[in-house]
């Protein structure tokens, strides 16, 4: 290889990056766009959930439960008298669920069995477990209140002790914001590289190329250095921005997270050059990559389901994908710290994926029509 035309190869194609709007604002506009959509517009925690409370019987204790969800942040309570009205509201969609004191309460209470009806509208079964544990919470931390005053109460003499690592506060941005680190770097990666090369393709400039000295190698290297500097420049956006504007911890090394971001990225970029290499289309390779690299990485990868509890012949499937260990090793460094345990073998994997790769693509690459 010649580091003389490299260099030219370099430099023409940062030239064609900055003659080209589209891929600026693929590289850096969107991830923008993206990260504060993600941080500010959506969000797995449901709060402000409208709650009826059934009260059949107003007393002093009935108004102790009502203050222990109407002073939580998750709950936005209305009071009624009849669990008739409830169940209106609730089928209206005006409520998503509701909390029922009998008449009997405070009397029951005091001989040690008193019922709280909790009902959560199962539309969407996963909000509704959320909601059935948040109100489980709120009256947990009545009776607590009660135990502390001095009450009788059905408490026994166990009592829990819950902590949650990593992520007390249950943020779901501590969450969304690394993974969609995954989201930029395929974009960048994949899906850019790959319309960007099947564009050549298709206006013959890889042609005029390939009447030159230029060698394959050399040119998978212009076409690569220039997006991985796009794709590190994203890295830095987005986690600069979780880290500064929505607060998410970085527990691990920057060093260590910029090592394996490299390394991911380099395996995008790998499968982008595959994809133009052999379809040379670039609406084809657009849409290769966006089925084959950029879907998976939303929904196959951890980013937003578990992976623990898709079926198991999805589960497999998911072992194929270099985003699933990239979100590994991304929520690992945000949350956890630097596990040894966890960096290396992700990453040992996605070397090989890396290796695989490239050599697909420049045996697809040659100097011939």
């Amino acid at each position: 290889m010649s580091a003389r035309r490299i260099t030219a190869l370099l430099r023409k194609e940062m030239l064609q990056i900055f003659r080209d709007p589209s891929s600026i604002a693929i590289a850096i506009v969107l991830p923008i766009f993206l990260i504060l959509l993600f941080g500010y517009g959506l969000s797995l925690d449901p709060k402000d959930i409208p709650v009826a409370l059934v009260v059949e019987n107003p007393t002093p204790v009935s108004a102790g439960v009502g203050a222990a969800f109407g002073l939580s942040r998750y709950f936005r309570i209305t009071t009624v008298t009849s669990m008739k009205k409830a169940e209106d509201l609730m089928r209206e969609g005006r409520v998503d669920g509701i909390v029922r004191l009998g008449q009997n309460f405070d009397r029951r209470l005091l001989i040690g069995t008193a019922p709280i009806q909790v009902i959560v509208q199962g539309v969407d079964a996963n909000r509704a477990r959320i909601i059935e544990g948040y109100a489980r919470g709120a009256i947990g931390q009545w009776m607590g209140q009660r135990n502390s005053a001095g009450a009788d109460s059905s408490v026994g003499p166990v009592v829990v002790q819950s902590r949650i690592w990593f992520n007390a506060d249950s943020d779901s941005r501590y969450f969304l914001v690394p993974g969609l680190v995954v989201l930029i770097m395929t974009i960048t990666g994949a899906l850019l590289t790959a319309m960007v090369m099947a564009r050549e393709w298709e206006r013959g400039t890889l042609e005029a190329l390939f009447v030159t000295p230029v060698r394959a190698g050399e040119i998978l290297i212009g076409k690569t250095v220039p997006y991985f500097l796009l794709g590190m420049a994203g890295l830095l956006l987005t986690a600069s921005t979780g880290r500064f504007l929505f607060h998410v911890p970085l527990r691990g090394s920057l060093l260590v997270l910029t090592a394996v971001s490299a390394l991911y990225l380099c395996v995008a970029l790998g499968f982008g050059l595959l994809i133009s290499s052999i379809t040379r289309s670039q609406f084809v390779a657009g849409q290769i990559a966006l089925i084959a690299a950029f879907l998976p990485a939303v929904f196959l990868s951890g980013f937003i389901f578990d992976l623990a509890s898709v079926p198991k012949a999805v589960r497999l499937v998911s072992y194929l994908l270099p985003a699933r260990y990239y979100v590994s090793l991304l929520q690992t460094l945000f949350l956890a710290g630097d596990i040894w345990s966890i960096i290396i073998p992700d990453c040992a994997v996605m070397l090989v994926m890396l290796l695989v790769l490239f050599g697909l693509t420049l045996r697809k690459t040659k100097k011939r029509l």
